[in-house]
């Protein structure tokens, strides 16, 4: 059982993420999300806080009378973060170091292991400023990229691009966290 903060941006794969944290929790972890203000136009925070039993964030500024900066708490609170979907705009931000949102200054602040499982469609995926940025999350210490897959994209292409099943990111969570036989 881990502490656990799932990003989810814009992308229609966020449905799957959905049942990440659905299966997550399932598995006795505790899943707090964090969406982008673009990402809850595809899934709501209902939808997550309802899966998870915890409250889905999606504003750096709540209206909250007892502010706490949500970003560090959550930093400090979690064993893992995974973003997914992470589409090419957050990728982007992430290796240029950007926090223009919730999810990005928490990734920031973030200190353990950060799981980042890209979704686009396949000709963003073969940009070269994506790969750039690929790598650039890659060689940085605690990051992990899962996938992504291939198969059918949302734009009606075929080829990589594909958000990682939820299984596959089950089997990631658990190596990185190190709790599956054979983890690093």
């Amino acid at each position: 059982m881990a502490n656990i903060v799932l990003g989810v941006t814009a992308g229609i794969a966020a449905y799957k993420s959905a049942d990440l944290a659905s299966k997550l929790t399932q598995q006795g972890d505790v899943v707090r999300t964090i969406l982008t203000p673009h990402a809850a136009k595809f899934v709501t925070p209902l939808t997550f806080r309802a899966i998870t039993r915890q409250e889905a964030l999606t504003d750096t500024f709540e209206d909250d009378p007892a502010y706490r900066p949500e970003h560090i708490s959550l930093s400090e609170w979690a064993d893992l973060m995974v973003i997914a979907p992470a589409t090419a705009d957050i990728i982007a931000k992430l290796a240029a170091g950007f926090g223009d949102n919730l999810l990005l200054v928490t990734a920031l602040a973030f200190t353990k292991p950060v799981i980042v499982a890209p979704a686009m469609n396949d000709r963003m995926w073969a940009h070269p400023a994506v790969v750039e940025n690929v790598a650039r999350l890659r060689d940085r210490p605690g990051y992990h990229i899962v996938g992504p897959g291939s198969g059918h994209l949302a734009c009606g292409s075929i080829g990589p691009g594909r958000l990682a099943e939820p299984e596959g990111l089950l089997v990631a969570i658990r190596q990185v966290l190190g709790t599956e036989p054979g983890s690093a």
